[in-house]
């Protein structure tokens, strides 16, 4: 009697060839769908696949290419009935209107964008194997920017500006003329610049100067100074917060806002330096009505030269656990 399950040297050759790219398609799948959660089930799903298709890979092309091209068909399909995902700054223009305590979007309106941990595609130091993904092209601003693409084009940017394939190899993960690819790459490029023709120059999470200024963004909310946030924000600083529509443009607007609605009394927040993105972030913690200091999301900061551009405050509490802190933080 014969056994239909293939023999396990088979599976440990499999794992041998492929799970050196785990993170770098992890890295993918998470620009093409904007979810560090549903990234992390295409890339399940796309091992999945390779794996009962091992057995008829050839090698007529690399293994690393063969990858993309399943994880890539496995995010198309995905990407088909599903919205795009998106921050506060791309459904309207900053707030304008009468001051007001800020209100969440009905459950289920919009989808939005998630941060992902830098932990999860960051190569570890005794791995010199692993492909180390270019910070830039993993920053908030680009994601969200690659959302308002096709999701063909979106696909067509990233194989080959961010990890230049070939215009050859790009077509063969696509199943498509190389011709195709070049004009869905100028079109893709185009609309891309419309959205963010200048990117701004971030400092690295590791800086000194970034470092500096999460710190003081932090200390502002644990000891509740709006103060100190001057020291911090950029004169055009924007805040903008999942789940709420409006968002705020310029420094004043911004701490008007927290200052008004959101920092409370000194001890009331609680914050802890992690990095996401390839910029600095916390994880956040809010102090409830019983003195328990309960998980309540993750914020990212856009440092630069001049001070913080851009804060972007995800309310999530489940994003906590995400980048593997607990729920609820002892006093």
């Amino acid at each position: 009697m014969t056994s239909d399950r293939p023999a396990a040297p088979d599976q440990d050759r499999f794992t041998a060839e492929t799970e050196r790219f785990r993170r770098e398609l992890l890295a993918h799948c998470y620009r093409m769908v904007g979810s560090a959660h549903e990234a992390e089930d295409l890339v399940q799903e796309s091992y999945l696949r390779a794996w009962r298709s091992y057995s008829g890979f050839e090698g007529r092309a690399s293994m690393r290419s063969w990858l993309y091209k399943i994880a890539t068909n496995v995010c198309l399909t995905a990407l088909k009935p599903r919205p795009v995902r998106v921050l506060p700054s791309g459904l309207a223009g900053p707030y304008e209107g009468p001051d007001h305590p800020p209100s969440p979007v009905a459950a289920g309106e919009v989808s939005w964008l998630e941060p992902l941990p830098e932990a999860w595609i960051a190569p570890p130091a005794d791995d010199p194997a692993a492909v180390v993904v270019q910070r830039e092209s993993l920053r908030l601003a680009l994601i969200a920017s690659l959302q308002h693409l096709p999701s063909r084009q979106r696909a067509i940017l990233i194989l080959r500006e961010v990890l230049a394939f070939s215009t050859a190899e790009t077509a063969e993960i696509l199943d498509t003329t190389t011709a195709a690819v070049k004009s869905g790459l100028q079109r893709a490029r185009a609309r891309l610049d419309e959205r963010e023709p200048e990117p701004e120059e971030l400092l690295e999470p590791a800086d000194q100067r970034a470092r500096a200024l999460l710190d003081g963004y932090i200390a502002a909310f644990e000891r509740s100074d709006a103060g100190l946030l001057e020291e911090v924000l950029r004169a055009d600083a924007t805040l903008e917060a999942t789940p709420f529509r409006e968002w705020q443009a310029g420094r004043a607007m911004c701490i008007h806002m927290l200052g008004t609605y959101v920092l409370g009394t000194p001890g009331d927040w609680r914050m802890i330096a992690t990095a996401a993105n390839g910029q600095p972030a916390a994880v956040v913690y809010h102090r409830d009505g019983d003195g328990v200091l309960r998980a309540d999301g993750v914020v990212l900061l856009a440092p630069t030269a001049t001070g913080v551009s851009r804060v972007i405050k995800f309310h999530d509490p489940a994003l906590v656990a995400t980048f593997g802190f607990p729920d609820v933080l002892a006093h």
